[in-house]
């Protein structure tokens, strides 16, 4: 409960902040927000992509929040997000199967290249107490310019060379069913998997001995390392499947949202993916409704700007102190306990005075 709470404050801090910015810029907020929360739910067409733009981000939220969980600080989702996406177009592009078969293998290739982008700032953790912070970055920058010679060389497009060739219908994840739902929207299957992994991440962190074991390392590794537990394997353990969860944001992108990989961009999922841990408090669910605020905010802000001429820098700052007061729990639990005391002494003071009378 605290933690929905001070989620919900940092919410409306952030609103309430984007709206004094709008009236400083000379822009009516209530208009503003009308059109911003419409460009992302006017709609049919818009609610289908406001869910296609959380879905990354989902699997970004998840793979920071794990590390969160576990006592990491996971900054190359990003990486590992952009890595995993390689190898599943790598996939799509050169296997003729089934397309059951070959969508398995996609997700199996992504998952599998971010775990393996992971693998590497996890063992320098576990082995060398190197930060991780400092290595998942260094390990970013890699997948960049991996990727930026790779495409050209092995999967560059026809008559471009600063993308992939697009990837054949059987290797996307757009299904007709879902797209004529949502009226011509590009959700995909990918909101699917993405739910799933949410369902299977609360059930590892909070029903199985793993999940208790990566927790009791994050908490603290010396009482853990005391009582049996091995820390390193915990450490590499959780940056592995931390970085299997940015493969599959790879996944969801790259073969859902768009249908080729264009080089010289670093997803900026990766990095959102720490806010939306953050304002989903690092549990499961928090994080996926987090996620879908955020493909709201992301969505509608084009829609605002056209409308209104309200600069959409303003929803950019609107998440900044959103994740600004959600990244200041201490502050915002002291806020909290300060009101619910001077509640306490309100109640107290009307009850001593009514027993004097």
């Amino acid at each position: 409960m605290r933690n929905i709470t001070i989620s919900l404050m940092a919410v409306v801090f952030g609103l309430l902040a984007g709206a004094v910015l709008m009236l400083i810029t000379g822009h009516n907020p209530l208009l503003g927000y009308q059109f911003l929360f419409q460009g992302g739910l006017k709609n049919l067409e818009r609610i289908g992509n406001t869910l296609a733009t959380g879905t990354p981000l989902i699997f970004t939220g998840l793979s920071v929040a794990f590390a969160f969980r576990t006592g990491l600080f996971n900054i190359g989702a990003a990486g590992q997000m952009l890595f995993g996406g390689f190898c599943a177009t790598a996939v799509g592009l050169n296997l003729d199967v089934a397309r059951p078969l070959l969508l398995l293998l996609m997700v199996l290739a992504g998952m599998i290249g971010g775990m393996l982008w992971a693998f590497i700032p996890g063992l320098l953790k576990a082995k060398y107490n190197v930060h991780e912070v400092v290595s998942t970055i260094m390990m970013n920058w890699i997948a960049y310019w991996t990727i930026y010679y790779a495409v050209p060389a092995y999967l560059k497009a026809e008559f471009l060379e600063t993308e992939s060739r697009p990837l054949p219908e059987a290797a996307t994840l757009r299904v007709p069913f879902l797209s004529e739902m949502f009226d011509g929207s590009y959700i995909n299957l990918g909101l699917f998997l993405a739910v799933i992994t949410v369902i299977v991440i609360a059930f590892i962190i909070n029903k199985t001995t793993l999940g208790y074991e990566l927790k009791a390392v994050g908490f603290n590794k010396y009482a853990a390392e005391y009582a049996g537990i091995a820390v390193n394997r915990g450490v590499v353990l959780s940056m592995v499947i931390s970085g299997g969860l940015a493969g599959l944001a790879g996944v969801a992108h790259y073969a859902g949202n768009a249908s080729n990989m264009q080089i010289g961009l670093l997803p900026s999922q990766g990095y959102d993916g720490i806010a939306v841990a953050l304002l989903g408090a690092n549990a499961p669910l928090g994080v996926m409704i987090s996620a879908l605020f955020f493909g709201l905010l992301y969505s509608g802000r084009g829609f605002m700007n056209a409308m209104t001429e309200t600069p959409p820098e303003i929803a950019d700052s609107i998440i900044a102190i959103i994740i600004y007061f959600a990244a200041t729990s201490v502050l915002m639990d002291r806020l909290i306990q300060r009101f619910k005391a001077k509640k306490r002494r309100s109640e107290q003071a009307g009850s001593a005075k009514g027993k004097g009378e």
